[in-house]
């Protein structure tokens, strides 16, 4: 692992154009992910992670838009690059694995031929070549019979080789960032290990850092060297996974925490689950101060100013107690 950050987010806001008005989903975060490292970027359902995930690759969709920020990506800001830096960009120094590979991979062409496309385009092999080296990722993630399933369409393999398929074109070109967005969705827990643990030793064996966005956080006691913890568009508690996880400092990841079998965390005397009261805002209701106040259970007057970010160490909270 290194102290050397590879991607560099700054004050990044996202909205979402509407009749009434800009609405954002992501309010200004500010995050590192260094190189060998794994990033956790961890929350509730609608609460920003995949629209994050998204712009880290100047991806996101109308009407949706990247309203201020920056994103350096080896101090090179990815807001400012033109189509063809871009393009050359995606695949190749930087790439995505989406949730639900079925969806993502296209349905008329074999995997090696998907896979085999990316060593074309981005480094002008032949086609013979291109599907040798498919064969080799196919093998290299895992995959069975790789000189048969090179051939084989997505419907053709199981949902488990589907994302390894897709783990084995993300890694093609062997980036220097994968942004993983929850990659075992749907998939059984025998699979989800087998996956993450690629994903772990890749990461750590290639000096790959990687932003795993997931709302599991069973997953990331498991994997991830660092955690963020995001709610309404906002980062609330960031840090080492083994701290954050033991020694939570915002309301918020005590929520989540106690509403985890101890199974997930180890926590002293935790005996029953307690779920967090309320429900996540609407963008166009949150509330002024602490996006959080709304629902947390040690909220007084003080919470509904603007919010600092103090730290212990590394550790770093969003929280005026």
């Amino acid at each position: 692992m290194s102290d050397k950050p590879l991607l560099q987010i700054r004050d990044l806001q996202i909205g979402f154009d509407t009749p009434s008005g800009l609405l954002l989903a992501v309010r200004g975060i500010d995050l590192n992910i260094n190189e060998g490292e794994i990033t956790a970027l961890v929350g509730e359902s609608g609460c920003g992670k995949s629209l994050t995930a998204m712009s880290l690759l100047n991806l996101v969709e109308a009407p949706g838009r990247i309203t201020a920020g920056q994103i350096l990506f080896k101090n090179e800001d990815i807001l400012k690059m033109g189509d063809e830096r871009l393009n050359k960009m995606r695949g190749a120094e930087a790439s995505i694995i989406f949730q639900e590979p079925m969806t993502a991979l296209n349905p008329v062409f074999s995997v090696g031929t998907q896979i085999g496309e990316v060593f074309i385009t981005h480094g002008n092999y032949s086609k013979k070549e291109a599907r040798e080296k498919a064969i080799k990722l196919l093998a290299h993630v895992g995959i069975p019979e790789p000189q048969r399933r090179v051939d084989s369409y997505p419907f053709e393999l199981s949902g488990g080789m589907r994302q390894r398929a897709m783990i084995a074109m993300a890694l093609a070109m062997s980036p220097s960032l994968l942004i993983a967005d929850e990659p075992t969705t749907a998939l059984d827990v025998t699979i989800q290990s087998q996956i993450l643990h690629l994903i772990k030793n890749l990461s750590h064996s290639n000096q790959m850092a990687v932003l795993l966005i997931t709302h599991d956080i069973g997953i990331v006691s498991l994997v991830a060297d660092k955690i963020a913890i995001m709610y309404a568009g906002l980062i609330m508690e960031f840090g080492e996974t083994r701290k954050v996880l033991s020694k939570p400092k915002h309301p918020y990841t005590k929520g989540l925490l106690n509403s985890l079998p101890s199974v997930y965390v180890q926590q002293k005397n935790k005996k029953r689950l307690e779920p967090i009261p309320g429900k996540v805002p609407e963008l166009r209701e949150i509330p002024e101060g602490c996006v959080f106040s709304n629902r947390c259970t040690s909220y007084d007057k003080s919470c509904d100013t603007d919010i600092p970010v103090k730290s212990s160490g590394k550790h770093y909270y969003r929280c005026v107690k």
